[in-house]
């Protein structure tokens, strides 16, 4: 995909081509009037990543363009990057280049923000960290009050710690979530606020109990929890395991059980396979499930996911690719209908898209 061009004249009618695109691609699905969730037009992503260039004695930020890979263009600012990432770049490049340790074979640079305005930088370098890279970074740290992680091939040495923790209020709830360096978090805070939002009214008043997959760092378990009697949240990644495990204890959210299962191994549990372990303890049997939320990766949900997800009077369906979405609405058509519909434009100035869908099970005729 090419660089984007960021300007803010142009953001209102991008954003409709990409609405316009969407009823387009459901309407056969006769998918209600969409509610369009914008982003700020600059200053909008909590992450960004950023090749490290060397000529002679400078090091500059750079980025490539899919139609000429090969030649880098140099970065000064990005206009598209949170306030503290778009401050700490110039302070941050002018250091390393004056400090040997950090700027020798530096090849890449990660900012990780949040909304509450924490920073952490991840330098990534084509060879391995010493000590006197370690004293350099504490300097830097404390300079720019900012958290440091360093990596190279098998190696991660943190300064500090290696998470960030998230904090802001959604419908008069102060929510705070960790953030663990090199796990997945949400490019988009604010925009990310509408969705964990949009998601708590299409439930309002459903009751019954929960079942989420792909939970990640429990983002929109967090948010969800107090709707339902209980949550079943499950997630495959360890570290967003741990991540969620903190943030429901932070948050004093009681009523969620936390699994470590794939989708399929817990289609498989529901539809009574085989025992597995990491479920003992938990009583499928006793559990009353009105609705089922997936925010899956960008493949969708495979056959058998689908397949479970036709029991459910309610299906909650956030998704990073109308496409998938589509394939999977069109295999849940015969038996829910989709009652409520949105966009969420968390990458502005591209053709990406996040949806979401609120589907119900048709009544009998």
């Amino acid at each position: 995909m090419s660089l984007p061009r960021i300007d803010p004249a142009d953001y209102p009618s991008q954003l409709a081509a990409k609405v316009d695109k969407f009823r387009q691609d459901f309407a056969a699905f006769a998918v209600p009037a969409p509610l369009v969730h914008q982003s700020a037009h600059l200053h909008y992503r909590l992450r960004a990543e950023f090749r490290m260039w060397h000529e002679g004695d400078r090091v500059d930020y750079a980025m490539f363009d899919s139609a000429d890979p090969k030649t880098p263009v140099i970065i000064d600012a990005f206009p598209a990057v949170a306030e503290p990432i778009a401050r700490a770049m110039p302070v941050l490049r002018e250091y390393l280049m004056t400090s040997p340790p950090l700027k020798r074979k530096i090849f890449q640079v990660d900012f990780l923000s949040t909304l509450s305005g924490r920073l952490m930088i991840t330098l990534v370098y084509h060879r391995p960290l010493d000590a006197d890279w370690e004293a350099a970074a504490r300097e830097l740290a404390a300079v720019m009050d900012v958290q440091i992680i360093g990596r190279s091939r098998k190696q991660k040495v943190v300064v500090g710690q290696d998470w960030l923790l998230e904090e802001f209020e959604l419908d008069g709830r102060a929510l705070r979530y960790q953030q663990i360096e090199g796990s997945f978090t949400q490019p988009n805070g604010g925009v990310n606020r509408q969705m964990l939002g949009w998601a708590c009214q299409q439930v309002a008043g459903v009751g019954g109990d929960l079942l989420e997959l792909y939970c990640g760092n429990g983002n929109f378990t967090i948010a969800l929890a107090p709707q339902f009697g209980r949550v079943l949240a499950t997630e495959v990644s360890k570290s967003s395991v741990k991540a969620a495990d903190y943030n429901l204890e932070a948050n004093g959210v009681g009523n969620v059980t936390m699994v470590r299962m794939s989708s399929d191994e817990i289609s498989d549990a529901l539809s009574g396979g085989r025992e597995y372990r990491r479920m003992q303890g938990v009583d499928l049997a006793s559990y009353h499930f009105s609705t089922l939320f997936v925010d899956p990766p960008r493949m969708g949900l495979d056959e058998a996911t689908v397949d479970m997800a036709r029991r459910f009077p309610n299906i909650l369906y956030i998704s990073c690719n109308p496409a998938t979405l589509r394939d999977n609405v069109a295999a849940l058509h015969d038996t829910h209908e989709i009652r409520a519909a949105a966009v969420f434009d968390q990458f502005p100035y591209t053709p990406h898209l996040e949806c979401g869908l609120l589907l119900s099970r048709r009544q009998a005729a």
